[in-house]
């Protein structure tokens, strides 16, 4: 193992942490950075757009086969593309975000995009994070974290984000959303939110973005050696 042909897995429920710390991560060690929960969004954001019944799965399935979904770098984070079309902040709206958990459920979907996640970590070092990356999409990788933190820490953390790229915010309501979606993330059927039995799990209730990048990096120097 050297450390540019790194797998470096990241998983979590809803705003742990996950993507920023991904972020840092690879750019630190020149990784590929893949956001799979942005693939989903991507989804998402296409059916809602093209008034495609998200709850049907056969209907998503077929506009999954005509949406090529690209993840670019750009900067220090990843840019994402729906049909050469960029929508790096349109995935990010509330719109999205409160039902991108509905069209990760199906199973078929699910599938088809890990043949996909998988395919971008092909022969290459990455990091990459979402829910079941460290259990389904990349269950060999060198280095497995599961990063969790409180409701309340979440939520306000999604409220700064929010504010900060001017899209509304109720605090209360993202507590609610964010309890709501841990529940369907862990619960569903196909690949549920769960700790790969060898990710090391990291609590950031607590601790700033630096220090969780530390810990990371100090779990990845470790299992190199």
């Amino acid at each position: 193992m050297t450390e540019n042909n790194l797998t470096i897995a990241i998983d979590g429920p809803a705003s742990s942490g996950k993507s920023t710390v991904a972020k840092k991560i690879a750019g630190d060690l020149n990784l590929i950075y893949v956001d799979t929960g942005a693939m989903y969004r991507a989804l998402t954001y296409q059916a809602l757009k093209s008034n495609v019944n998200i709850k049907d799965e056969n209907a998503l399935m077929k506009l999954l086969q005509d949406t090529d979904i690209t993840l670019r770098k750009a900067g220090e984070g990843q840019a994402v593309y729906v049909n050469e079309v960029e929508v790096t902040n349109d995935i990010r709206q509330n719109n999205v975000t409160n039902t991108v958990s509905i069209v990760a459920a199906h199973p078929r979907v699910r599938t088809e995009m890990v043949v996909r996640q998988q395919k971008l970590a092909e022969n290459t070092g990455v990091v990459m994070d979402g829910r079941d990356i460290g259990t389904v999409v990349l269950p060999k990788s060198d280095v497995k974290i599961f990063l969790v933190a409180s409701v309340m820490e979440r939520a306000e953390r999604r409220h700064k984000e929010n504010i900060s790229k001017g899209i509304f915010s109720d605090l209360d309501q993202l507590k609610k959303d964010i309890a709501e979606r841990d529940y369907k993330d862990s619960t569903r059927e196909t690949s549920p939110l769960k700790q790969a039995d060898d990710a090391i799990r990291i609590d950031t209730t607590t601790l700033s973005i630096e220090q969780v990048v530390d810990k990371v990096k100090q779990l990845i120097i470790s299992r190199s050696k």
